[in-house]
């Protein structure tokens, strides 16, 4: 079948594709920012179009000839009218799929019952989002899930996070609710599936889980065990609402409290499986809870994670967002760090240096200052530090690192990262590598902000001072990293 996938850059949609390949399907990926796909180990085998689910005409476009479409976008961690825009996001896609003919829609939604008045905010736009698309001639097959656990979920990182960082929680009531996990591998062997079973025509919604009903406190039990941990103590009170959970998962976790608010509000609702399961029309036997959690903590240890809850960026974050390339900048003012250091050392090796940088390597200078700015940033509700890094040595665009975002990788000369960090304004930092007139290497780093009014001026003047204290050493460590003798470090330094 020729197939389009939305999605394809996020976590689900990134695994999809190359399952659909394996079948034999003829792929389509529909995605704001292809360049995020370039690095894509199946990039090669797939036609990707440029477009957004709120354009209708790039839509339209995206559908020709095509006979089944995967809708997996949503705004989950979003902005205030999320589900306004997850309802126009449906519709656009449903309209086009039935001008064009389509012959199937398959959309991932959450678990839980259409008539709970409990539902979170989250969860009951999920079930609208299925409902609008069903409201059109292409039939449509709904699987619901309730926790996904796969290496990079968003869902499997919180659950690691909590119980390897706190060997004692105080846990809120909601932690003895019931759900029913479910392997990603499990995820991606329904969603392939539902192709060849179509459903005769109409629309279903199936419901998926693995074999286990657990309570949120099974699940921390049992991550300590497969981890290899001690039994964590649990201390369940009353009074840790939803909304202060959120705020603490952010604060230790590597999720911002944006998205651990409908993680935790969707566990709030007792999510497993009813009276639609998939295993009336599906043969499959899903893997238990503790083995989708060996199989993710594997994929960790390998380096094998494909795939991050991080990969889709934060809400309100397009590709219209100005350039700090972009000729004649419309954004206005930018206001710049530039520091460079020639190096002896081979131009590839110095940017292997900077397309490691973040994560456990950290940031080369005053450790401290960093996880001081990661800190508040947490506590204001951004990413802070905690969301490290996908793979420790390669970058792709798209990719998180600590509060920063991959926006251009060019071997060997060129990365950049956004920054995703609460800040009255834009950032950048970027470094380019070029190779001397005397052989040498150069690293030229540059920070870049455009401030948002006066508190964005005040923002970046007062920083100044840490500028100067960070970021020439900044520049000349990562060269000195890379070996050679380097400007201004003696050859000791230059060698370390």
């Amino acid at each position: 079948m020729k197939i389009l996938v939305t999605g394809a850059t996020g976590y689900i949609g990134g695994r999809l594709v190359p399952e659909l390949l394996a079948a034999g399907h003829d792929v389509r990926c529909l995605a704001r920012t292809p360049a995020k796909l370039d690095d894509a180990a199946w990039r090669d085998q797939v036609e990707v179009v440029a477009g957004d689910l709120t354009d209708d005409e790039s839509v339209r476009a995206a559908f020709a000839d095509v006979d089944a479409g995967y809708f997996l976008v949503h705004s989950m961690g979003g902005a205030d009218d999320f589900a306004a825009q997850d309802r126009e996001a449906a519709a656009t896609f449903r309209d086009a799929a039935a001008d064009a003919g389509a012959r199937l829609l398959v959309y991932l939604g959450g678990l839980g019952a259409d008539d709970d008045p409990t539902l979170s905010p989250h969860l009951a736009s999920r079930h609208e989002v299925g409902q609008v698309l069903a409201d059109g001639p292409v039939p449509v097959t709904e699987l619901r899930a309730a926790v996904i656990i796969g290496s990079g979920s968003a869902s499997f990182e919180m659950l690691r996070s909590l119980v390897e960082v706190l060997p004692a929680m105080v846990t809120p009531k909601w932690v003895g609710n019931r759900c029913q996990p479910i392997s990603i591998r499990d995820v991606l062997t329904y969603l392939v599936a539902v192709l060849d079973d179509g459903g005769e025509g109409t629309s279903r919604v199936l419901e998926i889980g693995g074999p286990d009903v657990l309570t949120y406190a099974d699940m921390m039990r049992t991550y300590a065990k497969v981890a290899g941990l001690r039994r964590r103590l649990l201390v369940r009170v009353p009074v840790l609402t939803p909304s202060l959970s959120s705020l603490w998962i952010g604060l230790v976790t590597p999720l911002p409290t944006g998205l651990a608010r409908p993680l935790v509000e969707s566990l709030v609702n007792e999510v497993v499986v009813a009276d639609r399961p998939i295993s009336a029309v599906i043969d499959h036997q899903p893997v238990d809870f503790a083995e989708a959690l060996e199989l993710a903590l594997r994929r960790v240890s390998d380096l094998e994670v494909t795939t991050r809850w991080s990969d889709a960026g934060l809400p309100g974050r397009t590709p219209a967002d100005p350039l700090p390339t972009d000729p004649d900048w419309s954004g206005g003012r930018l206001l710049v760090d530039e520091q460079q250091v020639a190096t002896t050392a081979p131009p590839e090796d110095v940017f292997a240096v900077v397309e490691g940088i973040g994560g456990k390597r950290g940031w080369y200078v005053t450790p401290i200052l960093w996880s001081a700015r990661g800190l508040v940033d947490k506590l204001v509700g951004g990413v802070g530090m905690r969301r490290g890094r996908r793979h420790p040595d390669r970058m792709r665009v798209g990719d998180a690192v600590d509060f920063w975002r991959v926006e251009a990788v060019e071997r060997p000369l060129l990365i950049r990262l956004r920054a995703e960090m609460r800040l009255p304004g834009q950032a950048w930092l970027e470094w380019r590598i070029e190779v001397e007139d005397d052989g040498r290497t150069c690293l030229r780093q540059r920070a870049l902000f455009h401030p948002r009014g006066v508190v964005g001026r005040a923002y970046w003047y007062a920083l100044v001072p840490f500028h100067i204290l960070i970021f020439k050493r900044m520049c000349q460590r990562i060269a000195a990293a890379a070996g050679g003798e380097v400007d201004g470090l003696p050859k000791t330094a230059s060698a370390a």
